[in-house]
């Protein structure tokens, strides 16, 4: 089964997806694809939760107490939404593995920091062996990389982060985990008539 993960460093959700998401990847092959949420919201014509006043505090909140329910460390960036560009390319620039990921949700998410510029993502080039960080998310080799990994997700109708595919099958959002892990249990999950159903329910009306 090929599994894929995307995700972009601004999502909360994402960091708090991160831990299940590295253990499963000690035992099967994952992908690890950063992608620009902001672009993916503008492709498919969405709102960010943070852009939509009463929806913004509550999935601040909301992601606050699944970690705290979690029992993980969590603490919002002094602003967010923030760009989280410069941390994807930096991502790619140390090779887009576990250790970037963790490095970058660690100082991101962890301990609150910020990161969306070249000074405030040193600290983590540095932990990373990149002590020239401008060099190396300013390289074309890796803002390539970023923008194949978005026409990767559009291909396969990713709208948003986190986001699993496992052949095919879509599983958007961190507390859709749950639902994915069954469908590895299961590969059938989908199969059942009631499942079925819901890809031919019809619309019976539309806004315009």
């Amino acid at each position: 089964m090929t599994i894929t993960w995307y995700f972009d460093f601004i999502s909360p959700f994402a960091y708090l997806q991160w831990p299940r998401i590295r253990a499963l990847a000690d035992t099967r092959p994952i992908q690890f694809r950063p992608v620009l949420l902001a672009g993916l919201l503008d492709h498919w014509g969405h709102k960010g939760p943070a852009e939509i006043p009463g929806k913004r505090e509550f999935t601040y909140r909301f992601a606050q107490w699944r970690a705290e329910r979690a029992g993980m460390p969590l603490r919002f960036p002094p602003a967010h939404p923030f760009n989280p560009l410069p941390a994807l390319r930096l991502c790619l620039a140390a090779g887009g593995d576990a250790r970037a990921i963790e490095a970058i949700f660690q100082h991101l998410w962890a301990e609150g920091r910020r990161g969306d510029d070249i000074d405030s993502l040193t600290p983590v080039g540095q932990v990373l062996g990149i002590d020239d960080v401008a060099a190396a998310i300013g390289r074309p080799d890796v803002k390539r990389q970023l923008q194949d990994n978005f026409q990767a997700a559009l291909a396969e109708h990713v709208f948003g982060v986190p986001t699993l595919v496992a052949d095919g099958q879509l599983f958007w959002g961190e507390d859709a985990t749950p639902m994915f892990e069954d469908f590895l249990a299961d590969p059938g999950l989908f199969d059942s008539d009631a499942m079925r159903r819901l890809a031919q329910l019809p619309q019976s009306a539309r806004r315009v």
